[in-house]
């Protein structure tokens, strides 16, 4: 049977280290670092990422390549009256992924679109990659798409404003649990709050 185009390219991403060259994945992560935080790029970097979570090459939708920190969650020291086993500055993991925290990063610097999805485009010593898939709701090209109008208040669904805060996207979902389902998975819908004051 033969592969289509984006199965290779699904393929290669697949083992990065493996298919994609040393030297291009560095000069790559070295342009990247010296980039702005918030960088928009014309293309996809991963278009068959980028189609399978809702991309479209049309007016109203914007790729954003962004960076953010690596490692598990950075507390400070408290040094008033605790007990030092209670300290518990290193080695603790946050509850929300970095995908997450990218994807709430560009909700709020960019107030006027509305964050769709986003996927890993890499990743080094200090920082990892995403490229994050934002539209603009109120543009007349994504009204009237089949695919995107869904998410424009102008077609009376106001559902979907602030994704990215309230956990609708793909990684949210993953984050929330909602990917499970069966043994283990019984407090998790529609949120672990809500089932919570379910019974109050």
């Amino acid at each position: 049977m033969t592969k289509g185009l984006y199965q290779h390219v699904r393929e290669n991403w697949g083992q990065p280290k493996a298919n994609q060259p040393h030297m291009h994945r560095q000069s790559r992560m070295a342009q990247w670092r010296r980039e702005e935080v918030f960088t928009r790029v014309d293309k996809p970097t991963r278009i068959d990422a980028a189609r399978r979570l809702g991309y479209k090459a049309k007016q109203g939708v914007v790729v954003v390549r962004t960076r953010v920190r690596r490692g598990g969650l950075r507390k400070g020291k408290v040094h008033m009256k605790r007990k030092p086993s209670k300290a518990g500055v290193t080695k603790i993991t946050m509850a929300k992924s970095i995908q997450r925290i990218a994807e709430e990063r560009c909700s709020r610097h960019f107030p006027n679109l509305e964050v769709l999805n986003s996927y890993w485009v890499g990743q080094d010593g200090k920082h990892k990659y995403y490229e994050v898939i934002l539209i603009d709701t109120h543009h007349p090209a994504i009204i009237n798409d089949k695919q995107l109008g869904v998410f424009s208040e102008a077609n009376g669904n106001k559902g979907h404003r602030g994704r990215a805060e309230r956990g609708l996207t793909s990684a949210g979902k993953r984050g929330r649990g909602l990917y499970r389902k069966g043994k283990g998975a019984e407090k998790i819908r529609p949120s672990l709050k809500a089932n919570l004051n379910r019974g109050k």
